[in-house]
Formats: structure tokens, sequence, C-alpha cells
């Protein structure tokens, strides 16, 4: 597809701990061409924006376009001040923070740059072109190397004073427990539903459950998709995984929805590959926790945007807030 109306393409980059995804974007929300880098590939900001510009360029030339016809660049981060454009205390990123991200991108790409947590750049691609298009109040929950999350009230991103507001992921879900947190903290929910946590929990499970497929693999090599499978396969230890997780998320999702009274919850990311293994656990637990004023008033659902589309479209779409 070509883009035929001057300059009216735009970069989606959407920034996360093990890949970043950088698409061109027409006007009518069509990716034209996308390619992904791996984040902890590069030492430093400087050689991954210089990454960032090569990769758009290539994009946009292969993708029947031109770099000239490019109006800017929307950049979802995580820990990103969507006002600054500075990555404040990203964890998750291989660079120590504060980055003046925005200030590097401007300067490499010579265009207009506009900057938003990338929880939040998957919620506005959900809105304009998913499944809470024409929905006004949801929350979006990211589930990757991290724990993200984006609140949408009143049709309105909430963004709080430094555009930081919403970090589910880093509410403690269990006070007693043992596991750090990337922030420092104890019991957080990204500690228990993230990639990591999964793998953490898989630990915990394989000395009281019967394993013969995670009892093979080295724990050092222990993925969540490598969980995922051995679950699909009948692992016992794989399977009490996914219904411990479920179990946990569904805790937190009703905890969640007390103090913004969503109409529906968005799961979103690569551990939603699992939703058919950790959904009827993470069901039970939601409703069994859930404040009875909101009972059977919302819905959990999966997004069913491509997992790096959302969040590509999301981010081009901040080149216009």
């Amino acid at each position: 597809m070509k883009a035929t109306n001057g300059n009216s393409l735009k970069i989606g980059i959407d920034i996360g701990g093990t890949h970043t995804s950088i698409g061109i974007v027409d006007s009518d929300g069509n990716i034209l061409n996308c390619h992904k880098l791996n984040t902890p590939d590069f030492d430093t900001v400087e050689s991954f924006t210089l990454a960032l510009h090569e990769a758009s360029i290539r994009c946009a030339n292969s993708s029947g376009s031109s770099y000239e016809q490019i109006a800017g660049v929307g950049i979802g981060a995580p820990c990103i001040n969507h006002q600054t454009g500075v990555i404040e205390g990203a964890v998750d990123l291989p660079w120590p923070s504060p980055i003046p991200f925005k200030e590097k991108v401007s300067e490499k790409f010579g265009l207009p740059v506009s900057c938003i947590n990338d929880a939040n750049s998957a919620a506005i691609g959900e809105m304009k072109f998913g499944c809470c298009k024409g929905s006004d109040n949801f929350i979006m929950i990211t589930l990757g190397t991290g724990v993200g999350s984006a609140i949408v009230a009143d049709g309105r991103l909430i963004h709080g004073i430094r555009g930081l507001a919403g970090e589910l992921g880093h509410t403690i879900v269990r006070r007693d427990s043992d596991r750090i947190c990337s922030c420092g903290r104890k019991g957080c929910l990204e500690t228990y539903c993230s990639a990591r946590g999964i793998v953490k929990t898989a630990i915990d499970m394989i000395s009281k459950h019967p394993c013969p497929i995670l009892s093979s693999v080295p724990q050092e090599e222990l993925t969540s998709k490598i969980i995922s499978e051995a679950a699909r396969n009948g692992d016992e230890a794989a399977i009490a995984t996914f219904r411990f997780t479920g179990t946990v998320l569904g805790e937190g999702l009703a905890d969640f929805a007390a103090f913004s009274s969503p109409e529906k919850i968005v799961i979103f990311g690569g551990i939603a590959k699992a939703w058919d293994l950790f959904y009827p656990s993470m069901m039970d637990s939601f409703n069994h926790n859930l404040l009875w004023i909101y009972r059977d008033q919302i819905t959990i659902e999966r997004s069913m945007l491509p997992e790096a589309s959302a969040a590509i479209l999301g981010a081009a779409a901040a080149v216009e807030l």
C-alpha cells in the first residue's frame, strides 16, 4: 500500500524490555510495514536511537512510500513522562534513568516526537482500532517482561502529575512474599504475573507436582513459553503454574475494578497467548473477590489485535494528542 496524501504517515514505536517494534502507520490506521529490534542488544541509548532511525527509514522505503512522507514519531515506552519525554526509572530497560529520550529521538529523526507510557499507547490502540472501540471506561493490563497497565475513565486516559499513573503491576498482592520486584519492593503483581514471575512460580511448583517435561529443562533455561507448552502437553507443575498465576491475577483485577469502575478489562501482551491456561482460574478468583456492587457489570477480554499492533497504532496516534 502506498501513501498518496503528502506527509500523512507516522512512525509508531513500542519499546519493551525484551523487544522494540517499529511500524509505519497511515491515516486510516493501517500498519504498512514494521520491524522488530531486541532491546537488550544495545549498550547505549545513542546506539539504540540510531538503530531506531535506520529501521524507520528501511520500513518507510520498503512500504511503498518514503521517509519524506513521515509527519511525526510516536513513542510508547515504560515509565516515560508524556509531558517531558524523559524516561524515569524504567527498571526493565538496559540503560540507566533518567533518559531524555524525546530529545534524543528528535535530534536523530528531525521530526515532531510525542511520547506516551507503553501501556497507555496499547490502550489508545484498543480504543481506536480494537475491542475497546466505543468504550469510555476500561483497564488495560499488559503481561510481558513486566506488568503494565492503563486506565481509561470517562473516555480519557488517566496520566497523573508526571504521566506515570496506573502502575498496577507495582501494587503489592502478597504482603508476606519473598519475591523481590524490579522496583525494589516485595510481592508486586509483576513478580507473579510477568514472564519472569511465571518462571519463578514454575520453579516452586516443580518440587510439588509431577513434571516430566519441566524437570528435564535446566531452571536457568525456563521461559514462560516453555512452561505454557509443557502445560498443554500435560505437565502438572506447568498446569499448576498457570492456575496459580490466574488466581493471583484475578485477585488483583478485582481490586483494580473497585477504584475506576470499568465496563471491561483487557489483557494484552505475550503472556495472553496462554489465555486458555490461566483464564478459568483468573475468572474464578475475580468473581470470588469482586466487590458485590460490580458483579455482572465487568467483562474481561483478551486483546484481539496482533501483539505489536495495538501498541504501534497507539504510539502513532499519540502524535495527534
